[in-house]
């Protein structure tokens, strides 16, 4: 445009100069017509008749305010443009930050494969995009440069009134102001985006790191024993801090079969060889043997006596099987079953989610043990199936010459911890049995 303009500005300086050397030849009647002309066909001394003199100044102060309007139109579109594209990769970033941040990414990178974005082609690398940024910053920065440089150069060769040149000065300070305070704002976006990727980063170190060391700790136990379920779990006094604590739960249980080895000579009753507690009830299910009275089972706090007798200091291998149909119950001892009734706690669903503690009785889920009712002694091989063995199982099991793990809760090591004292220790029960008899 500012070509076209000061073309015109030559050839009407041109035409007044033509009808000053002319004087009154000219005829009253003549008209001319205004041809817009390149500068260097201005300056060649091309013939433009023209009448009259040069534009006033009002006319080229309003011409190159024109101009600057549209200038600064244009700065604003691509500040416009710019931001768009910034809101646009945040927004690509944030779904790589989502609950499936390998699918968010497959995404993105889909979608630029596509060639779908506002700022081109895209690096799927976050410091390359800061990179980038920084290039459109730097950018905008010359633009403005360049915008104040030409703008004093347009009004520079005019002697324009103090007034205009006073209004001219404030808009081109607001016009820096304003481009200043975009740049600004695309660099704190470029810093936040640049603080989210670090910390996208972060995450996934630490959840890598966190997966390093659980497997470093499944093979450490692992490595503790030379089987995973070759071991057992030592409680030697009776007190209310000595305790094993199963890390798994057990879901929503309809019938279950309880196995465990043990060996106990402790005086009066054995104590409490497990006990699983939920909200709201705490004898969900409790073996024990208190006092003098006999081995109880508690389900939902009902109680059903079982003619076991194990406190011989010798190793025993326990059974006790149940089911909510009609609350029937087993109790086996050595492989033989030894017990047998119903009506315990019938039709009730077993709870799922509370905490299964072995060697004590709890009052609360998981706490407020009580020392006269631990147990003492030792036990091994602790596992729960869903569902009622059949006899011929559990005979294989005492007998060693099957191995059966628990499909709901199976005996290995980096499922049991021990607290208080409690120890774990290196055993095979059944070459152990074989010394007892």
């Amino acid at each position: 445009m500012l070509p076209v303009v000061a073309g015109l500005l030559l050839a009407v300086a041109a035409s007044g100069r033509a009808a000053a050397a002319g004087g009154a030849e000219s005829p009253a009647g003549s008209r001319f017509v205004c041809t817009s002309l390149p500068l260097d066909a201005a300056g060649a001394g091309c013939p433009v008749p023209m009448q009259g003199g040069a534009l006033p100044p009002e006319e080229e102060l309003r011409a190159t305010v024109l101009q600057l309007r549209e200038t600064v139109l244009q700065q604003k579109e691509t500040i416009g443009s710019q931001r768009e594209a910034i809101r646009e990769l945040t927004g690509k970033l944030s779904r790589c930050e989502g609950a499936d941040g390998k699918a968010a990414t497959a995404a993105w990178r889909k979608e630029l494969g596509k060639g779908k974005d506002t700022m081109g082609d895209l690096p799927r690398d976050p410091a390359q995009v800061i990179d980038q940024l920084s290039r459109t910053m730097q950018t905008l920065k010359d633009r403005l440069e360049s915008l104040e440089h030409q703008l004093r150069a347009n009004v520079s060769y005019a002697a324009l009134p103090p007034e205009l040149r006073e209004m001219l000065q404030r808009r081109l300070g607001d016009l820096e102001r304003q481009l200043l305070s975009k740049v600004a704002e695309l660099e704190d976006e470029k810093s936040l985006l640049h603080n989210e990727t670090s910390a996208h980063r972060q995450k996934t170190e630490t959840a890598l790191n966190a997966l390093l060391e659980r497997v470093s700790e499944l093979e450490k136990g692992n490595s503790a024993f030379k089987s995973p379920d070759e071991f057992k779990v030592s409680l030697p006094l009776r007190t209310n801090y000595l305790y094993g604590k199963i890390k798994k739960t057990l879901p929503e249980l309809y019938a279950f079969t309880v196995c465990l080895w043990l060996r106990s000579s402790a005086s009066p009753g054995i104590g409490t060889p497990f006990s699983y507690a939920v909200p709201g009830q705490a004898n969900e299910i409790v073996l024990i043997e208190w006092g003098n009275n006999p081995i109880e089972l508690l389900i939902n706090d009902k109680v059903a006596q079982l003619p076991l007798f194990v406190s011989d200091g010798k190793w025993h291998h326990i059974c006790v099987t149940w089911t909510t149909r009609d609350g029937m119950w087993e109790a086996f001892q050595d492989g033989e079953k030894l017990g047998t009734g119903e009506n315990l706690a019938p039709w009730h669903p077993i709870k799922p989610g509370g905490v299964l503690i072995l060697g004590q009785e709890q009052d609360t889920v998981g706490g407020r043990f009580d020392a006269t009712q631990a147990f003492v002694g030792e036990m091994s091989q602790f596992n729960i199936w869903d569902r009622v063995l059949k006899a011929e199982d559990i005979m294989n099991i005492a007998n060693c010459s099957a191995n059966m793990p628990g499909n709901i809760i199976p005996w290995v090591d980096n499922n049991v911890d021990v607290f208080g004292g409690a120890t774990k220790w290196p055993v095979e029960t059944c070459e152990e049995r074989l010394l007892d008899l």
